[in-house]
């Protein structure tokens, strides 16, 4: 199954690139959902329809869904809500304030990843299309599966061997409840699942592509995200510029936007050089509803297979050895200072080129 996730700076078209590439997969006869992790959803008003929280079909062979994060959130966080609500009500807080205290910031991306692993593991498509949340949210929701596996392994067995030996003591001491054994399942089921959409995530057949306007303060986050997806594992295997100023027949006003568009673009090439880059340029319309977006997706694809697997370097590897083990992480823009790099020198090293101390 091929896994897609596009993200990119807010308002930069990131709904429609994703919408539009999905057009094409089901075109070429693929079996495709398009799937939003945005809480603030736009995918049913790229394709011009009325979806509702289950996959609905817009096409042959192409399905949209926007998670139901209510329904998403009741089946994995009751019990561990059941147990804040209980520990907020011994605490004398009003119930309708527990009840919105108790729902965590970013919920519904998370559930939305949980979806997604549900549909992939139910091996019901052949590609799975993902329109992510803006940048940030991205990023954050994409580290958290590692950050809650530092937590699970080091301080949650612990925490959970104190409780179960000291439960009636601490209940006194504390005058709150204890979590029950039911709340500390629904944890480990919690990681669980999150850690297997990582590893969905991270790998061969999955990759993130990175949807950017050409406008340096758009391309620097682009940058950015490069950088931190390949921190955490997940490959970026391609980059769309999105609203690029056509060259033809440019008025004064516009000739200026192509030009200060074009140094950009260079960059971006330069910048992005080991994927493709594909551009789409601004239209006179938006491109709304599935032939307007299957022209979109033509012309910015250009006779590309818009879900063909590249096998790109693997951004973070380890490998065990009699001496130990050795990390090797591949972060593009990032450089270290290495006095081994440049005998008698201390030389700046890009962290893609290999060179390493030791």
């Amino acid at each position: 199954m091929r896994i897609l996730l596009f993200t990119g700076k807010g308002g930069v078209g990131k709904s429609t690139v994703a919408a539009a590439t999905a057009v094409l997969a089901a075109d070429a006869g693929q079996r495709t959902l398009v799937l939003s992790t945005d809480a603030a959803h736009s995918l049913a008003d790229a394709f011009g329809v009325s979806v509702g929280h289950d996959p609905e079909q817009v096409g042959p062979g192409l399905f949209v869904h926007q998670v139901d994060a209510q329904r998403r959130f009741e089946q994995s966080w009751a019990e561990i809500q059941g147990y804040l609500l209980r520990v907020l009500e011994v605490a004398g807080v009003d119930p309708v304030a527990a009840e919105e205290l108790t729902v965590i910031p970013g919920a519904e991306e998370v559930l939305a990843l949980l979806e997604l692993r549900l549909h992939v593991l139910s091996e019901e498509w052949d590609t799975v299309v993902v329109d992510c949340a803006p940048t940030a949210e991205t990023l954050r929701l994409l580290a958290l599966p590692e950050a809650l596996g530092w937590y699970m392994s080091r301080v949650f067995p612990v925490e959970r061997r104190i409780v179960r030996a000291l439960k009636p003591v601490l209940t006194r001491a504390a005058g709150v409840p204890m979590p029950e054994d039911d709340v500390f399942a629904a944890v480990e089921r919690l990681h669980a699942e999150l850690d297997q959409v990582r590893g969905l995530l991270t790998g061969p057949d999955a990759g993130v592509r990175l949807v950017l306007t050409p406008e340096q303060v758009v391309l620097a986050e682009a940058r950015r995200s490069y950088t931190t997806l390949s921190l955490f594992g997940y490959r970026v295997d391609g980059v769309v510029a999105n609203r690029v100023f056509p060259t033809n027949d440019a008025d004064p006003w516009r000739a200026a936007w192509v030009s200060a568009q074009s140094t950009v673009l260079d960059e971006v090439e330069q910048s992005f050089a080991e994927v493709p880059v594909w551009r789409s340029e601004y239209r006179r319309s938006e491109p709304v509803g599935i032939e307007a977006l299957r022209e979109l997706g033509r012309t910015m694809y250009d006779g590309a297979d818009p879900v063909a697997v590249r096998r790109t370097t693997e951004p973070l590897r380890i490998t065990r050895g009699s001496d130990g083990a050795v990390l090797r992480l591949r972060l593009p823009f990032v450089f270290s200072r290495c006095p081994r790099a440049w005998p008698g020198s201390v030389w700046p090293v890009p962290a893609w080129t290999g060179a390493s101390c030791r």
